[in-house]
């Protein structure tokens, strides 16, 4: 069975409702980033992120999965499948996709502010208890924080998504402009003559071998499922 490896970003999500951070009428235009996205700002007012935190999983716990989520779901019937996500919402999860790489964390999980990836103090969220109190503790006695890669912090999982687009025999890209990094690099871990899809209304400059689909998520994502699916 060939390994298609999907990387996606905001875009994947904006027809579930969820804004995206970087557009003119992003969450960053609404709360500045070194407040809310930054381990400074976690230090100075842990208060004010866990409250925004809060907030954000109060809105994502309201939204479905799009007709993209599904269709990259669907996917794993005829393809070994990665999905590898910049996105913090478990949408992808949602809607069936059983192996998510997260690079950003997952919005709906907390940790320890000690030591972020120590399983131990890990801590998924549930829709009727997804709100954290300002000053809980994790297990190891430090303040719980979201489990989210602030900028300026290392990209955990950045090493197991690189392996996994070295082995891809297809490659796909939906609803990232490709400006952040270091996922964005990760298109140039892809074996040379592979094949490249990119999802995005906007054109985008990916360079050469690269095939631009430039529709949103979920109309991209029907034509890629017609040329992978019942043309390939």
């Amino acid at each position: 069975m060939k390994k298609i490896v999907i990387l996606t970003g905001a875009g994947m999500s904006v027809e579930s409702g969820l804004k995206t951070f970087r557009d003119a009428d992003g969450l960053w235009e609404e709360y500045p980033v070194a407040q809310v996205a930054t381990h400074e700002g976690w230090e100075a007012d842990p208060t004010l992120v866990t409250n925004f935190y809060n907030m954000l999983r109060k809105k994502c716990w309201g939204v479905k999965p799009n007709e993209g989520h599904r269709l990259v779901a669907e996917l794993e019937k005829h393809y070994n499948v990665t999905v590898v996500t910049q996105n913090v919402d478990n949408l992808h999860e949602q809607a069936g996709s059983t192996h998510v790489i997260h690079l950003h964390g997952e919005l709906m999980k907390v940790c320890s502010s000690r030591n972020v990836d120590d399983p131990r103090y890990i801590q998924q969220l549930t829709p009727d208890n997804c709100e954290v109190e300002p000053g809980t503790k994790a297990g190891d006695g430090s303040l719980l924080r979201p489990y989210i890669v602030f900028f300026g912090e290392a990209v955990p999982n950045i090493e197991v998504a690189a392996e996994e687009a070295m082995t891809a025999d297809i490659f796909v890209v939906i609803g990232t402009s490709l400006n952040v990094y270091p996922a964005a690099g990760l298109i140039h871990y892809v074996t040379p003559g592979k094949p490249i899809y990119l999802i995005d209304p906007n054109r985008i400059n990916a360079g050469p071998g690269v095939t631009q689909i430039q529709k949103g998520a979920s109309e991209g994502m029907r034509e890629l499922f017609d040329i992978l699916v019942k043309k390939g």
